[in-house]
């Protein structure tokens, strides 16, 4: 049963083949965090799941085919995770990099429109941070991680720029 053959590293390899496309893919379609994803978004992850499953076993369907191909997952995600900790411009290239949404009270239409967020969820990110008016926001930033952080105005240095703030969001984050 745990004879590894040809068969066996051809799982992995098409594994490892499915993980960066699918990675690759899930990055290029925006910043969203799990809790924050529309019904229709899981739908989307769970049958994607479900299409790459063949690609990477093959027709290799038995059980040590499917060992195979999730721990080569789980060591391709530990790889990656690792050496995107130690690597900020892969971390970039995976994450991306935080999005200004709202400066000094006007919202940055563009960037809104490029990350794919309606009026409304930014609205809704304002009341969770207790601010009711676009007018007194300072910054609000769409986070790699898919969360919106946003300050007041009065919380706002007044000599630091837009780029400043994201890293000063990001840095205080943890």
């Amino acid at each position: 049963m745990w004879t590894f053959n040809i068969s066996l590293l051809e799982v992995a390899l098409r594994t490892v083949i499915i993980y960066a496309i699918v990675l690759a893919g899930i990055r290029l379609t925006g910043k969203r965090e799990v809790g924050q994803m529309a019904s229709f978004e899981l739908v989307l992850i769970l049958l994607l799941a479900n299409a790459v499953q063949n690609a990477m076993t093959g027709p290799d369907t038995s059980l040590t085919g499917g060992i195979v191909g999730a721990c080569t997952l789980l060591i391709a995600n530990t790889i990656v995770t690792r050496v995107s900790s130690r690597s900020h411009k892969l971390r970039t290239t995976l994450e991306g990099t935080p999005t200004v949404l709202v400066l000094k009270g006007n919202i940055v239409k563009k960037n809104m429109d490029k990350e794919h967020i309606a009026n409304e969820e930014l609205e809704q990110a304002l009341r969770e941070h207790g601010i009711s008016s676009f007018a007194d926001v300072g910054i609000a930033v769409l986070e790699v991680d898919g969360s919106i952080s946003v300050l007041r105005k009065d919380e706002l240095p007044s000599d630091v720029r837009p780029h400043h703030h994201i890293r000063f969001i990001v840095k205080n984050k943890n």
